[in-house]
């Protein structure tokens, strides 16, 4: 397989070159070769050789699956769209959601491994890339894959890739940490080289064998960012020289911190315990600083062979120890404590501060964080975190809250999509806004955070307000004209203080709403004029223009604060009245509704109505059809057809009373008005299938 992934590669590269000129296959070589020192299996060695096949040959996903099987495909597959975020998300300003991002697509974690060893070959060969790429890639690196690479636990390819980051982004001060850091040597040197031989020397002595010590010296990047996290001079720092213990077994580490604190003075509150309490990552280690042999501040790393391994290997440890038994030694003595040294890897919960963590370790290493939440972008590259479900909407509140509220349509990665689209990692989304959008009826189902939930009941409520405002002020003005009277002309500060009301607006409002009478209104402000206007004056239309209520045009929106009547389905064309129903608003019916009966004791709810000039109408209605036709084959695909061809949109259809011979069909059907109602029904009329048609009421 390795062979076969080998010859593939350099076959599909051809002859394309890196930037340094060398033969483009020899990277994924080199990845691999990275990849092999942590002893991975064979589909992740396979994926290294592979994994910039296709994103830069003409090699397909369905190809690698073909060739090499479903699982490389996936992993493959993974470490491409990692390739494609990097082109996307230049502004590393939200890096801590960006790794969360990374995660959360990587779910198995070998694609996080190939990626990260695809980096670090990526920063060893930096140099040839043009300086002005060479920063934002370095800071990339520094704020998103070493972090990474910690959350995993691999501290080695961590360290690496922070080191070579800082030496393009600030290469003054890595040089500075690197000149004191050899006077250091210099002053210190042969002490530092005792410090081995005398800590082995004690703990032989405390009868600890097999202990094994070795020193190292920080690096330039940790010294750098310890400078800047303590704010302390160089001279401050007491760790810039570290020893690592190893000991065969977890017991020997807590005997021979025994015997170092009992040989050297430990440091007040440098001592900490990650055995007992390992990190999030399954770190392990016992860690505190002594004042060493020479006076010299030392921190000491008490460890196991396997504690040690995983500490810089991390998740890919996994590999490297899971064919051996981890219960007994080789004398078959337990060890361990008789516990897998890499047990807490089933424990990689969740990534915090500094990008540690993980979920649970699982078979193949799957990694299934942040399945519970969705990363997706705006255009600008921007990235934006909802809840797994998260749809348009709660994008658009996600980014501002004036962009829910104009939310007229969105983009999905280019392409018009419906608002209920559940997003995807990864997705670019789009807000197309409009001057001003009306709630949706159904927006409980296209959304599903609080924020935006809570934001759209906020702008329904605002915008409701304002309705029945306009609506009562209209109404009002309607039923003072037939007084003889202007409202302009009229002061309403006694009928606040009647009917104890705060202002004008809310008085409005509440004649909106149906919750005092207009008439009322009237009355006290010309009780001897209304007085003299008989019941049926009062349904009489009006001729001022001023005064009368405009539907569908005007600024009232129907379904908020004026509603048509589901008995009579009212079309513009149609003649109409208006009901005033306490806090429901405006409810517009025919002329001719058998509903309007209802109300023909209360003279105050009634009020004229006129539709819309045609040429201001803003939006269409809903005629309800019924169409008796004959049975027969492709007679439905016919009256579909002459409806679509006469301009209307069906909204719904349903068949009923279906025989052996006929059968009825009801449909919905979006119109301009009466008359083009009309003019579809005398289209059905025209085929020779359709026996009758009429307009439902009702």
């Amino acid at each position: 397989m390795l062979n076969k992934a080998y010859v593939y590669a350099m076959k599909m590269h051809g002859s394309q070159l890196r930037a340094s000129g060398d033969p483009y296959f020899g990277h994924p070589i080199q990845v691999a070769g990275i990849l092999t020192d942590y002893r991975l299996d064979t589909a992740t060695i396979v994926t290294a050789l592979l994994h910039d096949v296709v994103e830069d040959t003409s090699a397909t996903r369905d190809d690698i699956a073909a060739l090499f099987g479903e699982e490389i495909a996936v992993l493959v597959e993974g470490v491409t769209k990692l390739s494609r975020l990097e082109l996307q998300a230049e502004h590393t300003r939200q890096a801590e959601n960006l790794r969360k991002f990374i995660l959360a697509i990587s779910r198995d974690v070998r694609v996080l491994l190939v990626k990260l060893a695809d980096r670090l070959h990526n920063m060893r060969t930096l140099q040839y890339v043009k300086p002005e790429k060479r920063e934002r890639i370095s800071r990339e690196t520094l704020e998103v894959y070493a972090p990474l690479g910690r959350s995993i636990g691999i501290h080695s390819i961590a360290s690496e890739l922070e080191e070579l980051a800082f030496e393009h982004i600030n290469p003054t001060a890595r040089t500075a940490i690197e000149r004191r850091l050899e006077a250091l040597k210099l002053e210190h040197g042969r002490a530092i080289e005792g410090v081995s031989t005398e800590v082995e020397r004690v703990l032989s002595e405390a009868g600890i064998a097999g202990a094994r010590v070795f020193g190292r010296q920080k690096t330039p990047y940790s010294i750098w960012r310890k400078l800047q996290r303590k704010t302390v001079g160089f001279s401050s720092l007491s760790d810039i020289y570290g020893f690592r213990v190893i000991v065969p077994f977890e017991d020997d580490c807590y005997r021979a911190l025994g015997v170092i604190h009992r040989a050297w003075p430990m440091v007040p509150e440098r001592f900490k315990d990650f055995i007992s309490t390992p990190k999030s990552n399954n770190y392990r280690s016992l860690h505190t600083t002594v004042v060493g042999p020479g006076g010299l501040r030392i921190e000491m790393q008490i460890r196991t062979e396997a504690m040690d391994r995983v500490a810089e290997d991390g998740v890919a440890a996994h590999w490297a120890y899971k064919n051996k038994s981890y219960g007994f030694d080789k004398e078959g003595m337990q060890a361990e404590g008789g516990r897998d040294p890499l047990q807490n890897l089933r424990h990689l919960v969740q990534v915090i501060e500094h990008g540690e963590g993980g979920e649970d370790w699982v078979e193949h290493a799957k990694l299934e964080m942040y399945l519970d939440q969705v990363f997706v972008f705006t255009p600008k590259g921007r990235l934006i975190t909802l809840p797994r479900g998260g749809m348009a909407l709660d994008f658009a509140y996600a980014v501002h809250t004036e962009v829910g509220d104009t939310a007229a349509g969105v983009k999905i990665n280019g392409e018009l999509k419906p608002m209920r689209t559940p997003l995807q990692n990864g997705d670019v989304v789009e807000i197309i806004r409009g001057a001003k959008r009306e709630a949706p009826t159904d927006w409980r189902s296209l959304t599903v955070t609080g924020r935006a939930r809570s934001a759209i009941r906020r702008h329904i409520r605002g915008a409701e307000r304002e309705e029945f405002l306009r609506l009562g002020r209209a109404t009002l003005e309607q039923t003072i004209a037939k007084a003889g009277k202007s409202i302009d002309d009229v002061s309403l500060k006694p009928v606040l203080e009647v009917l104890a009301v705060a202002n004008e607006a809310d008085l409005f409002e509440a004649i909106g709403r149906g919750r005092i009478s207009p008439v009322k209104v009237a009355e006290t402000l010309f009780p001897a004029l209304m007085g003299k206007i008989k019941p049926a004056q009062q349904r009489k239309p009006i001729q001022d223009a001023r005064a009368r209520l405009f539907v569908r045009g005007g600024g009232l929106t129907p379904g908020v604060s004026v509603h048509f009547g589901q008995c009579c389905t009212p079309l513009p064309g149609d003649r109409i009245v208006g009901i005033l129903e306490k806090d429901k608003g405006l409810t517009v019916h025919t002329i001719d509704c058998q509903k309007l009966a209802e109300f023909a004791d209360d003279d105050s709810v009634w009020q004229d109505l006129q539709w819309t000039p045609q040429a201001e109408q803003s939006a269409v209605g809903v005629a309800r059809l019924r169409a008796t036709v004959r049975n027969g084959v492709g007679v439905l695909g016919q009256v579909t057809t002459l409806i679509g061809e006469a301009g209307g949109n069906i909204r719904n259809l349903s068949l009923t009373h279906r025989q052996q011979d006929f059968f009825d069909l009801n449909f919905d059907v979006e119109v301009e008005d009466a008359k083009h109602a009309t003019m579809i029904m005398a289209a059905l009329r025209t085929n020779p299938s359709v026996d009758t048609v009429e307009r439902v009421r009702g």
